[in-house]
């Protein structure tokens, strides 16, 4: 299970990284509007929340107490260097986390904001809160490359290729995100 969990993780990861991959530093920095967060900020909140969640994962409550999540939302991130930083330390205190369990784990008791979990409960909720806010990622990517985006899956109008590509060969059994 463990294993199958740090595949779709690094997917979900990797579909961030490509989308920011493909943005110049100015459109990096687009904010659609006065309600929306910039790439940025979405980015500085994902990272203050792996960080304070997956620190001391199985001894401590979640919310840390230095944790300031309400300066996550703040624009201080000034370069592509200082966000890519932020990035990857948060992703790596999670997946470190993760790694770090054993099957037995799974069903252990933590805390996030003094409620409790089991471990898998735990992960499924920030597996889809980590998504949700890569969907925005992804999303604001797209609207801003517009008709030169390159799509991170199955592009418009290829569905009927790519499931006759699929459906052409054997079945086989392996998990989605190993071909991507």
């Amino acid at each position: 299970m463990i294993a199958n969990l740090l595949k779709l993780l690094r997917y979900y990861k990797s579909l961030g990284d490509k989308t920011i991959a493909s943005l110049n530093d100015e459109e990096l920095y687009l904010v659609p509007d006065s309600e929306s967060n910039s790439i940025p900020i979405i980015i500085k909140h994902l990272s203050g929340n792996m960080l304070s969640r997956w620190t001391n994962f199985l001894t401590e409550d979640g919310e840390k107490d230095w944790r300031d999540r309400e300066g996550e939302f703040e624009a201080t991130i000034k370069s592509r260097t200082e966000l890519m930083s932020k990035w990857e330390e948060g992703w790596k205190c999670f997946l470190d986390a993760i790694e770090s369990l054993s099957e037995a784990d799974l069903n252990k008791k933590v805390y996030i904001r003094n409620e409790g979990h089991t471990v898998i409960d735990a992960i499924h909720r920030q597996l889809a809160h980590y998504s949700y806010h890569i969907g925005q990622i992804v999303y604001l990517g797209k609207m801003i490359k517009g008709e030169n985006w390159v799509s991170l899956s199955i592009p418009k109008g290829g569905s009927d290729t790519y499931n006759a590509d699929k459906f052409s060969g054997e079945q086989k059994d392996q998990h989605f995100t190993d071909e991507v």
